[in-house]
C-alpha cells in the first residue's frame, strides 16, 4: 500500500497488523485478539483522518498513484468495449481514450483521459495531457454517438491540456473551443464525471454536459495549486495556501452550482475499493440515463444551453447606464464593532502623527 503524507499514522498501524498476521500464520501463538484490536484502530483512525481533509489533501488524494483511471472504470462498467483510435487528421492521441461499449445494456460512447499506471505508461500517455488531436478524436466519437443516438459518457482526469509548442502550432485552443461549441449543440445525452484532476481547458475540452458530477476526492479549477503558487509567489511553497484560495473541491463546485452532484467514494478514497467505486458509477450512470434518454433531442440542447447560461453573475447595461450601475445592487457589508474600533483608532493615530 502507498500512504500519502497525511496518512502516516495509518502506515504504522498497518505495519503492526502485518507483523501480527505473520505471527498468526506461523501458528505458534494465538494473536487473533490483537489483530482485531488493530483493525478496529485502523477503522477509527481512518475515519478521523478522512472526515477532516483540507483542500490540499483532497488534491493529493486525486493524484494517488493507485487511484483508478479511465480504463479501470471502462473495464469494470463496460461490456464489449471497442476502443476507437485517431482523429482522421493528424494521429492518435494516447492521453485520451474512447470507444463504444455497453453499460447496463445501453450502448454508449465512453471518452476519458488516461494517465498511465507506471512510469513507462505515463510517458506513453503523456501523463494524461491531451494534444489537439486528442480533443478532435473525442469530438469525432461524440459525432458518431449523435449519429447513432448513443449517449456520451466523459471521464475527466487531467493536469491540463499539453502546453507544448507543437500543441499550440496544431491549434490547441481552437480544438478545445470547437469541442465546447459542438458539445453544447450535440443532440444526444452527455454525462461528465470528474474522476481525478480537473484542470483548466484540458478538463473543459470534454467537460460540457447535460449533467456534470464530481467524485468526492477530486478537484476542478482553472489552474493547479502549484501553478497558482508559482505565478503569485514565484515558487511552489505556497501550494497549500493556493488550494484553499482557489476553492477547488467538489463541495466548493457544488456550492457554486457548477456541478450537479458529488459521488461518494469509499472511506480512504476510490483506490481503496475499485470494485465498489465502479458499481457506484455504473448504477449512477444507469439512473441518470433513464431520465435523460426520455427527453426530446431539441429540448435536451435547449436545457443544456440554458444550464450554462445561468452560470456566473452579470449586469446588463444600456446606453444610458453609468459605471455606478454595476454596483448598485451590491450592499456594503455591515462592519462589526471591533472593525469600527480599529478604524477609529487608526484615524486617531493619523491625527496624532499630523499634529507632530
Amino acid at each position: 500500500m502507498i500512504f500519502l503524507e497525511f496518512e502516516k499514522p495509518l502506515e504504522s498501524l498497518h505495519e503492526q497488523l502485518e507483523k501480527f498476521k505473520q505471527i498468526d500464520a506461523e501458528g505458534d501463538i494465538d494473536v487473533s485478539d490483537k489483530i482485531s484490536e488493530i483493525e478496529k484502530k485502523i477503522v477509527v483512525k481512518r475515519k478521523e483522518i478522512f472526515n477532516n481533509l483540507n483542500r490540499w489533501q483532497r488534491v493529493q488524494l486525486s493524484r494517488h498513484p493507485e487511484r483508478p483511471y479511465t480504463l479501470h472504470y471502462i473495464d469494470h462498467i463496460c461490456k464489449n468495449f471497442t476502443e476507437l483510435h485517431g482523429d482522421r487528421n493528424f494521429k492518435d492521441d494516447k492521453a485520451i481514450v474512447g470507444g463504444i461499449g455497453k453499460i447496463n445494456g445501453q450502448s454508449c460512447v465512453v471518452i476519458g483521459h488516461q494517465k498511465g499506471v507506471n512510469t513507462k505508461l505515463r510517458q506513453y500517455r503523456n501523463f494524461g495531457m491531451a494534444n489537439p488531436e486528442g480533443y478532435r478524436k473525442a469530438l469525432r466519437l461524440m459525432k458518431l454517438a449523435e449519429r447513432f443516438s448513443m449517449p456520451v459518457i466523459c471521464l475527466i482526469d487531467t493536469p491540463g491540456a499539453y502546453p507544448g509548442l507543437e500543441a499550440e502550432e496544431r491549434g490547441q485552443a481552437e480544438a478545445i473551443a470547437r469541442n465546447l461549441f459542438e458539445m453544447a449543440q450535440l443532440k444526444t445525452p452527455i454525462l461528465c464525471y470528474v474522476i481525478g484532476e480537473g484542470a483548466s481547458g484540458g478538463a473543459l475540452g470534454i467537460g460540457l454536459g447535460d449533467r456534470v458530477f464530481m467524485f468526492e476526492n477530486t478537484w476542478y479549477s482553472v489552474i493547479s495549486p502549484e501553478s497558482c503558487s508559482s505565478i503569485l509567489w514565484k515558487n511552489w511553497d505556497h501550494k497549500e495556501e493556493a488550494a484553499e484560495a482557489l476553492k477547488l473541491t467538489a463541495e466548493d463546485m457544488l456550492s457554486y452550482g457548477l456541478v450537479d452532484e458529488i459521488i461518494k467514494e469509499p472511506l480512504g478514497g476510490a483506490h481503496t475499493d475499485v470494485e465498489k467505486m465502479s458499481k457506484t458509477l455504473r448504477l449512477h450512470i444507469k439512473n441518470q440515463l433513464a431520465s435523460l434518454m426520455a427527453i426530446d433531442k431539441d429540448q435536451l440542447v435547449e436545457d443544456r444551453i440554458e444550464k450554462y447560461s445561468k452560470m456566473g453573475r452579470f449586469h446588463e447595461l444600456t446606453e444610458n447606464s453609468s459605471i455606478e450601475d454595476l454596483y448598485k445592487d451590491e450592499k456594503p457589508a455591515k462592519e462589526s464593532k471591533s472593525e469600527k474600533k480599529k478604524k477609529s483608532s487608526k484615524k486617531d493615530k493619523k491625527a496624532v502623527e499630523l499634529e507632530k
